[in-house]
């Protein structure tokens, strides 16, 4: 007896169907595919058991005559492809061939199909094998429905969930396919009853708008930068919305939508210093990369990819996000927040100072240290910032205000910020400003602490420090950092090394984020603290100009913006 034989065909159709259909939202993604590459506009789905019992989808494409609706139920049968080169760089969704006959082969299928809008075709089958060929009569395009799946694989359709659980993949998966499809309507029932009625968008706002609700997509900060041959645009969350609802991921390469972690870590990676630990945001991503630097024909359903070079579009993903969460919209707001955009601030010339960032004298960062000094690539070190009057509110709180409204800075928070991003900038390139005691602190630390400064001693000397050890616990601080005039250097250092040790660091960040973070959090100004005119105008200015001026190191809001409109509707003036 032969230890090896060739597989029936069956058994070849139901590997197949094992690859591509995983449960009933694989069906549906195959036949809206399908439909997309047809060219449909108008794409109606209706599910039934969570799809376990039945799903039916209608298009208004281009439709099959007679011949290649049959072929279509054929194995590696495609109008997508002619050769193997057409893999680089191919467009439609569909071009393996597998789709249709590997749903066929679990379920009962039938096809009602039409090219022309005259005479149109049905084909029925039941386990992959065809069971009825007759005319019907059908408008332009095709409807497949597919029902009892898995009736013929007992083992697999013990293994499908509930029909809740079916629908919300399915739900997720329609969401998903309507973000990336915004011209083409859609309309969904479930049980009999209609669930999303989507008509062409505008925009990836608009169409998330039309899923999640209006409140959830103002909560998103568009995405729009190129990074040599990579374009990323897209939609995230709002820092200091993180956490709030329920979570979206949503990837796209070249047209198509993806499961990818590494694009999705990249993009978290970019939330650093904004968020708290453990609170991830939701993200959509449209990533354009040239089609000879992507390979889509690794997965049989065509949900992941593999890139030429990874690392080069991972960075794009992060430093697009990155520059996007420095924007004005990125600030909680009731409005659009935008003081520090120039070009649309809207003060009296009168009233506005302008500081001119290298000459600008900054009496809160201390003496010769400017506003400058914390200035990342990004920002345009000679640019103008205008200084309306401001005013100190339960000194805590720096309120001025605008045209369109009224704005409100947290100092501590501001102050922190523009801190973590000097003292980043300090920690790689050993050039923050330091101040010699006249005489030495002598500090005694417990064993935790004298342990953490040990492990930072290096990072804590580019900051500014210069500590030894005295024997035992005992350290003998020699110089300090300067920050500001009110800088307590002892209660910062005693702080930020009981901060640093145990578990309460967030697992993220980096070694140097993590420090930085920590002592720009222990040497900001305090709720509480009183600030002069010229403190306040000097935090404002070196505020403007951080990379990431709307929230703190914490996650926390340093600018919330009142609208006027808002104001007057809580007055019942509108």
């Amino acid at each position: 007896m032969h230890q090896i034989a060739i597989l029936a065909s069956a058994v070849v159709d139901q590997i197949a169907a094992g690859e591509v259909v995983e449960r009933p939202a694989s069906v549906v993604k195959e036949l809206v595919e399908n439909a997309l590459d047809a060219d449909a506009r108008f794409i109606e789905i209706v599910i039934e058991d969570g799809g376990r019992s039945r799903i039916r989808v209608a298009d208004d494409g281009f439709g099959m005559r007679r011949e290649d609706a049959l072929l279509a139920m054929r194995r590696h049968a495609t109008s997508k492809i002619r050769d193997a080169s057409d893999l680089v760089g191919v467009s439609s969704f569909g071009f393996r061939g597998e789709a249709l006959p590997a749903i066929a082969s679990v379920s009962e299928m039938e096809i009602e199909t039409s090219a022309n809008g005259g005479g149109g075709t049905l084909v029925r089958a039941e386990g992959g094998e065809i069971i009825e060929v007759r005319d019907a009569a059908r408008r332009t395009g095709t409807t497949v429905t597919v029902s009892r799946l898995f009736y013929n694989s007992p083992s697999r359709q013990r293994f499908l969930r509930s029909a809740r659980s079916e629908w919300r993949a399915i739900a997720d998966l329609i969401a998903s396919t309507a973000i990336l499809r915004r011209s083409v309507r859609v309309l969904v029932s479930h049980e009999g009853r209609e669930v999303m009625n989507l008509p062409a968008a505008p925009s990836v706002r608009a169409r998330v708008a039309a899923l999640w609700g209006a409140q959830f997509a103002d909560r998103l900060v568009d995405v729009d930068d190129v990074r040599g041959e990579v374009h990323v645009t897209g939609l995230v969350e709002r820092p200091s919305d993180v956490g709030t609802a329920a979570r979206r991921i949503h990837v796209v390469v070249n047209g198509r939508a993806i499961r990818d972690g590494g694009m999705v870590r990249a993009a978290e990676a970019a939330y650093r210093s904004t968020i708290p630990a453990g609170t991830r945001p939701s993200v959509l991503l449209d990533i354009t990369v040239p089609a000879d630097a992507v390979d889509v024909n690794v997965h049989p359903a065509k949900v992941e990819v593999r890139f030429r070079d990874r690392w080069l579009v991972e960075r794009a993903v992060e430093s697009a996000v990155r520059r996007a969460l420095g924007s004005p919209r990125s600030a909680a707001s009731i409005g659009v927040p935008a003081f520090w955009a120039v070009p649309k601030i809207a003060f009296s010339p009168v009233d506005v100072e302008v500081l001119q960032g290298p000459e600008d004298a900054s009496p809160l960062l201390g003496g010769s240290v400017t506003a400058v000094d914390i200035v990342m690539p990004e920002r345009n070190r000679e640019e103008a910032i205008p200084v309306p009057p401001l005013r100190q509110l339960r000194h805590t709180y720096i309120m001025f205000e605008r045209e369109d409204g009224v704005v409100f800075i947290d100092q501590h928070s501001a102050h922190e910020r523009v801190l973590y991003e000097r003292f980043m900038h300090a920690l790689e390139h050993g050039d923050a400003a330091s101040q010699r005691l006249l005489f030495p602190l002598t500090l005694h630390v417990g064993p935790q602490e004298g342990d953490a400064f040990e492990e930072h001693r290096e990072m804590f000397e580019r900051l500014g420090y210069e500590i030894e050890g005295f024997g035992g616990h005992t350290l003998l601080v020699q110089s300090v950092p300067a920050p500001h005039p009110r800088f307590d250097a002892e209660r910062c250092l005693r702080e930020s090394l009981d901060a640093l040790t145990g578990s309460r660091l967030p697992g993220t960040a980096s070694r140097h984020e993590k420090l930085a973070a920590t002592v720009a959090c222990k040497a900001a100004i305090k709720a509480g603290d009183s600030m002069s005119d010229g403190e306040m105008r000097s935090l404002f200015s070196a505020l403007a100009r951080t990379v990431l001026p709307a929230h703190d190191v914490h996650g926390r809001s340093t600018v919330v913006h009142l609208p006027w409109d808002e104001i007057e509707r809580r007055f019942g003036r509108r």
